[in-house]
């Protein structure tokens, strides 16, 4: 099972072009779509699960058209989007069990299982009976995994899912989302590059509706060996540095600068070689640095 993205463009009715003929390939297990806010994530997310009509292109999961066969597409999908509302008296038990009635289990026994099974997969099965207005922000979030995981879906889209999380409900959550990953299309859609590099085995940069790279993280790090360069300066340097060198990040320090720049050749002025990590990747390609020199390399 795959989904296949092709050409998919949309402008709001403000004018705002939120997608720009994105094409992707997304095989199964954890892909990480990474971007900044209003790069058009979520209105590419909206569009796969079945919520939003693109102007132009298409997407398919598997064999199955996502534009024309919402209904056979929605009884494959789990989603979690960015913000969900729950109802803060409803104990989480019932209220699973509720949805779980519209997802179509309808018989009590296997609803029973469902819900159960879900609640200790999620670990909110020692706190089923507490009110969902009571719950913690990574809680909350892990409720709404349990919602989207009801009839066992193919295709799992979350959008901005640790957001807001403590350290310790974050890192909790990951480790659930990696577990789903072993079994079906798991799409993560953030902008905190530290989800993609401990979660996902490829991914997409987008920025401004186009995306920018499709890769994997670990290769794509591995190629930055040798391109990345530090130095700690203090701050009144900066400006001449950016003008000097493809400065790709910066980062208080005590007080200094630490300065991370692209660069194939040995940039002297004190920089010193730098392991890559995936923030490399990133901001080198959001800055453009790393597209111009694949470029260049392509040319030559």
């Amino acid at each position: 099972m795959k989904v296949t993205i092709r050409n998919i463009s949309k402008t709001y009715a403000n004018g705002v072009q939120a997608l720009k003929g994105a094409s992707l390939t997304i095989p199964a297990g954890m892909y990480g779509l990474l971007g900044p806010n209003g790069a058009g994530k979520s209105t590419l997310m909206r569009m796969l699960a079945t919520l939003q009509e693109p102007d132009e292109g298409s997407i398919h999961l598997g064999e199955l058209d996502v534009l024309q066969q919402k209904d056979e597409v929605r009884k494959m999908l789990g989603y979690l989007p960015q913000e969900f509302g729950v109802y803060p008296k409803v104990r989480a038990e019932d209220l699973l069990d509720h949805f779980a009635v519209l997802k179509g289990i309808t018989g009590r026994q296997a609803r029973r299982e469902v819900v159960e099974g879900l609640l200790r997969q999620t670990n909110l099965w020692e706190v089923r009976r507490q009110k969902l207005g009571g719950f913690s922000g990574g809680m909350r979030q892990r409720f709404g995994v349990a919602v989207a995981l009801l009839g066992s879906p193919q295709l799992m889209i979350v959008d901005e899912p640790t957001a807001g999380l403590d350290p310790a409900e974050r890192v909790r959550f990951l480790n659930l989302l990696s577990e789903l990953g072993e079994h079906s299309v798991v799409i993560l859609s953030t902008h905190i590059v530290e989800d993609v590099s401990e979660l996902c085995t490829r991914m997409a940069i987008i920025d401004k509706g186009r995306i920018l790279q499709e890769a994997e993280p670990l290769k794509a790090v591995a190629e930055l060996q040798g391109r990345i360069w530090r130095r700690v300066v203090d701050k009144h340097l900066l400006p001449r540095l950016e003008r000097e060198h493809a400065v790709i990040s910066t980062k208080l320090l005590s007080g200094r600068t630490v300065v991370r720049i692209y660069s194939t050749e040995v940039p002297g002025n004190g920089f010193e070689p730098a392991e890559p990590h995936l923030e490399d990747v990133y901001f080198s390609t959001m800055s453009g640095h790393l597209g111009q020199q694949q470029e260049k390399e392509v040319a030559s």
